[in-house]
């Protein structure tokens, strides 16, 4: 059983015309971790889930491996498919840090709770590459996690700047949901996850 403290929302939106959508997210507890991640399967449509699918699947299957192994196992299994762009992230309470790495244009930017941190928000550095057909260098970046810092993943469905205006003392489900009216493009499939880190375990 988990003992991670996260709340988290997610908002999903396929695009208009479509009943299906190949933005999928994860959200997996484990002993003083949470594996977090998005993914956005290439095009529209049910091949487009498939593919995505199969990434979350493999998430699931291998969750308790370091995320570098992760992506290279979700690449390996997608061979033949779409193939998919990742972010992801693992939140790591015992050391309070977060390891988060992005391949493709998924954007993630974490929020920090404390209005004197500096910097007030980290963003996500993203590497080119689509996970099935062409996998970049990886690396992946450390960053400390403080009580009521907010993690949130957009897919390309939502307009950049999606993280301004937001109201910092939100639930995440309503902060995910607005962040979906505002920003939803309506040009491709969109999904919101947002992780609130309520606290430290001691």
């Amino acid at each position: 059983m988990s003992n991670v403290p996260i709340e988290w929302g997610v908002a999903i939106m396929p695009l208009p015309g479509q009943d299906i959508s190949g933005d999928m997210h994860i959200v997996k507890l484990l002993p003083d971790v949470a594996l977090v991640a998005v993914v956005d399967g290439l095009g529209h449509g049910y091949e487009a889930a498939a593919a995505s699918e199969i990434a979350i699947a493999t998430l699931d299957a291998y969750a308790h491996e370091p995320i570098i192994s992760l992506v290279r196992r979700c690449h390996e299994a997608l061979r033949g498919t779409r193939g998919v762009v990742m972010s992801v992230a693992s939140l790591n309470t015992r050391d309070r840090t977060m390891v988060w790495l992005g391949v493709g244009n998924i954007e993630g930017v974490l929020l920090r709770a404390d209005k004197k941190a500096t910097p007030s928000r980290e963003d996500l550095l993203l590497r080119g590459g689509v996970l099935g057909y062409q996998l970049p260098p990886l690396r992946e970046y450390t960053v400390p996690l403080m009580q009521g810092d907010t993690l949130i993943f957009a897919t390309d469905g939502i307009s950049s700047g999606f993280y301004r205006e937001m109201d910092m003392s939100e639930q995440p489900q309503k902060t995910a949901d607005n962040i979906m009216a505002r920003c939803f493009k309506g040009t491709d499939d969109a999904l919101v996850l947002v992780v609130l880190f309520t606290g430290c375990n001691q």
